[in-house]
């Protein structure tokens, strides 16, 4: 059973992940590639974006099983309860805001995205589904985790395009930005003893 410390980290991290792909979307200037293929299938079906982001969690876990990779109670937990903080948040937002609010919200969310990454990354209790696809491939020999991440973003934001997800400026922001974020949080929030390898450094989620 994993220790109560590890659990409150890896619910924070997921809040405050999901809070910030909220703000993105809120923001509608551009969302990574994962979101952009969820807010193109969210569109073309009438689901929510953040239901819609589970169900295709929930595709990838099957592809666990051959990649043997190992499922975790991080791995659940990151697959379902993101999408569901990000339909609520939605649902609270207003539908509309002013261009100056919509700006600012991109910055925090990146902030928050990375920020939940350290703590739920950090926690130590499993990938979460995205992230055990690009690791699964890398390990069964496919490439270098950044060459298969780099193959496996760049078919999503395609697909998520053509469906008609939102593609911007702050597309092109977090994609700079993330990783170094997520390093700088990753490296005060893990608790894996120190020089421990933490493998997922830049999550697609």
């Amino acid at each position: 059973m994993p220790s109560v410390t590890r659990l409150w980290r890896l619910l924070v991290g997921l809040v405050a992940f999901g809070l910030g792909i909220s703000l993105l979307v809120h923001a509608e200037l551009g969302l990574g590639p994962w979101d952009v293929l969820h807010q193109g299938l969210a569109d073309r079906t009438g689901i929510p974006i953040g239901t819609m982001g589970i169900l295709v969690g929930a595709v990838v876990l099957v592809a666990f099983w051959p990649l043997r990779v190992r499922v975790g109670i991080g791995t659940i937990a990151n697959t379902v309860l993101i999408g569901l903080v990000i339909d609520l948040t939605l649902w609270l937002l207003p539908d509309s805001a002013p261009l100056a609010v919509r700006v600012a919200e991109v910055p925090t969310g990146i902030v928050l995205v990375a920020l939940g990454s350290g703590f739920y990354i950090g926690a130590g209790l499993g990938p979460g589904p995205r992230d055990g696809l690009m690791t699964g491939l890398a390990d069964r020999g496919v490439g270098s985790i950044r060459v298969v991440r780099t193959g496996i973003e760049v078919t999503v934001l395609a697909l998520g395009f053509l469906l008609g997800g939102t593609v911007g400026w702050a597309t092109a922001l977090q994609a700079v930005t993330i990783g170094p974020l997520v390093q700088w949080f990753l490296d005060r929030l893990s608790l894996a003893p120190p020089g421990a390898r933490v493998p997922l450094l830049d999550p697609a989620r």
